[in-house]
């Protein structure tokens, strides 16, 4: 039976909040009750356009977001925040969590995603917190080891980025075991919304797609076409990161839909949506290409479903159209003169 709604007003720290998952899970624990609270960066601009929806003064009553600069690479300020909030679960989302760009900057890549994850966990130990805590897990873990992917399939990374999120991995498990930290970590696959950050290559297709069929562009240019993925919806995924705080014994889940989609086949859908023809509008350009690809990702989520609850609804071919037809309106909105 999936667990239910909590029984007494909770309190979660989400960091990463202003993120595509972030902001769909604060939605989430909003709606269920719990205060909620999320680490920003400080910036010269404001970056929380994902929740500005959600925005409530803090100076008014009954306000349950609130936000509070902080950075991953400074753990006093992370021991602060945390003693200060109290939270009954952490959901650690933040990380430097683009493949390509993990490439380029991978010595940045291991200090936020990878040692982020360890300065959080320090802070609840030397505080003492009796927290919940979700780690944000990804199947680039896997990397190159064959499909299907479950818990049990050996890693083999691929990229500085899928190194630092094993090394977030395993300090999980090990805090839990040697601490009795309540410690899970959520090994999701590929999911994506229109939320998406637009450098991502599905958002990039999309927004590509909306574009030209609006005669604002008239090329998209790609990388590895052939590359396989699972790619799911991400609100539901979000959904299963709550369900895993909420049973009895921490554990690690992987979250997925089990069907696999190239990247020419997401582009195939994406255009035929938009009535175009993607063969005349797609160029390679091998920028995109990583220094080492991985080729096939496909989750195996039968743990999730049998403990969790927890199935995917929405698969690739669908989550296309939802995402171009979100860049439509978007972009329909920006021009004067159209209706939304």
């Amino acid at each position: 039976m999936a667990p239910g709604a909590p029984d007494r007003s909770k309190t979660a720290l989400i960091t990463g909040i202003t993120g595509q998952d972030g902001s769909y899970l604060a939605e989430l624990l909003l709606s269920k009750g719990y205060v909620v609270h999320g680490l920003i960066r400080r910036a010269s601009t404001f970056n929380t356009r994902r929740i500005d929806h959600l925005y409530q003064d803090p100076h008014e009553a009954g306000t349950r977001l609130f936000l509070h600069y902080g950075d991953l690479s400074d753990g006093s300020r992370l021991v602060t925040l945390m003693s200060a909030i109290q939270p009954d679960e952490v959901y650690h989302l933040a990380a430097q969590s683009h493949v390509r760009v993990s490439f380029d900057e991978p010595e940045h890549t291991g200090d936020v995603t990878g040692l982020g994850t360890i300065r959080l966990l320090e802070a609840i130990r030397m505080i003492g917190l009796d927290c919940r805590f979700y780690q944000a897990s990804t199947s680039e873990m896997f990397g190159a080891t064959p499909p299907p992917q479950n818990e049990s399939t050996p890693f083999w990374p691929r990229s500085p980025y899928g190194v630092a999120k094993i090394y977030g991995y395993w300090m999980v498990r090990n805090y839990r075991e040697a601490y009795g930290v309540f410690a899970t970590n959520g090994i999701l696959f590929n999911h994506e919304s229109p939320r998406r950050g637009e450098t991502f290559v599905t958002r990039k297709i999309t927004r590509a797609v909306a574009a030209i069929r609006a005669g604002r562009a008239d090329s998209l240019y790609l990388g590895n076409l052939d590359a396989v993925r699972d790619w799911g919806y991400a609100p539901e995924y979000v959904e299963g990161m709550w369900r895993m705080l909420q049973v009895d014994e921490p554990d690690d889940f992987v979250l997925a839909t089990g069907h696999p989609c190239s990247v020419r086949e997401f582009v195939e859908a994406a255009f035929e949506h938009a009535g175009l023809d993607w063969e005349r509008y797609v160029r390679f350009d091998e920028r995109y290409i990583r220094p080492s690809e991985v080729d096939c990702l496909i989750g195996d989520a039968t743990k999730a479903a049998q403990r969790l609850g927890w199935r995917a609804t929405v698969l690739a071919p669908e989550l296309a159209r939802i995402m171009v037809d979100a860049d439509v309106r978007g972009l329909e909105d920006t021009v004067p003169g159209t209706s939304p």
